[in-house]
């Protein structure tokens, strides 16, 4: 089977399971993994934050940066399609007490016309208060689109005018990194805080930071045990995480080449390695793709996605490429 479900499904490699093999670990609940706290001191040194924390996963870690700048009962707006209001099965209000409105925009970009238009001051005890904007980059639903700095950038400038914190949704900033070539630095300094992950295209198994200020992650710290998300001897994690790091940026460049051998085939773009593409009905389309041997999903009714990853090859690509043109014409 050529696996284009997700880019989490790939496995660690050779050099990855040593690594993970060899790592000195501690208790991290102590604080006292010293994999950990390299992996946290160098992913806050690459995006110019003060601080990191590891979690077990993306949707943890969105948790709780969200929630460092939204307390219960006050918003968060952000793009209809965000992972945070749609793939992350209500937590936040279901866990943090936090309500969201949305925007929408087709390519699942920034609208800072409409983001304003939304805001809400403190208009006193009847109103809900926005104190957050939430972006993703890249946007998973909206087939890997990239958000421009510029926007991120004039984002905070209003954002910081209206006393409003901004979190980045950066499960996979490093493709728009990649893709761009905008420094990782960049992008840490338009956001208050953010979340990425090194089980997508970095290959990790396990694993993504919150990004904050030392006194958010502090706090940090404290909802994630909360939230039983506090770990052990969990340097065996970070160590992949470091190793993904050293080995695995840089080759997303080959997933993106991958997509577009993909989106040329079903005639949509990919500016990452995701491609999103309708069809009349999704859930057959993924059951006549499987019988050729090709694993994709659907997204929606009518929607299907495929995601290059390390573990597809060139040759992958056409052959997937050729049995998703046929059952399209």
């Amino acid at each position: 089977m050529i696996d284009l479900r997700s880019d989490t499904v790939t496995r660690p490699t050779p050099g990855m399971r040593a690594a993970m093999a060899q790592a000195e670990v501690g208790d991290d609940v102590f604080a006292e993994d010293p994999t950990v706290t390299l992996l946290q001191e160098r992913v806050a040194d690459l995006f110019g934050f003060e601080a990191a924390l590891f979690t077990p996963t993306g949707s943890m870690a969105n948790q709780l940066a969200v929630g460092l700048l939204v307390a219960p009962g006050q918003e968060v707006l952000c793009e209809a399609r965000a992972h945070i209001v749609r793939a992350e099965l209500g937590a936040h209000a279901a866990l943090t007490g936090i309500t969201s409105r949305t925007w929408s925009h087709p390519d699942g970009q920034l609208d800072l016309d409409q983001v304003a238009s939304m805001y809400a001051p403190d208009l006193g005890p009847f109103f809900v208060r926005t104190r957050a904007v939430s972006v993703e980059n890249t946007h998973n639903f909206a087939g890997g689109s990239v958000l421009p700095l510029a926007e991120l950038q004039a984002l905070q400038a209003w954002a910081d005018s209206h006393a409003v914190g901004v979190h980045i949704d950066g499960a996979r900033i490093w493709n728009a990194h990649i893709a761009t070539s905008t420094p990782l630095a960049a992008y840490g300094a338009v956001a208050d805080t953010m979340a990425v992950c090194l089980s997508k295209g970095l290959g990790a198994p396990v694993g993504s930071l919150v990004l904050g200020s030392k006194e958010q992650m502090v706090e940090a710290r404290i909802r994630r045990k909360r939230l039983g998300g506090g770990m052990r001897q969990v340097g065996v994690l970070a160590a992949a995480g470091l190793y993904a790091l050293d080995h695995h940026v840089e080759r997303l460049a080959e997933d993106h080449a991958h997509a577009q051998v993909l989106a040329q085939a079903v005639g949509v773009e990919a500016p990452t390695n995701i491609v999103a593409f309708d069809v009349p009905d999704a859930a057959a389309f993924v059951a006549a793709a499987r019988e050729q041997g090709v694993l994709v999903g659907a997204v929606g009714t009518h929607r299907v996605r495929a995601l290059t990853h390390l573990d597809i090859s060139a040759a992958q690509a056409k052959q997937a490429a050729e049995v998703l043109a046929r059952l399209l014409s």
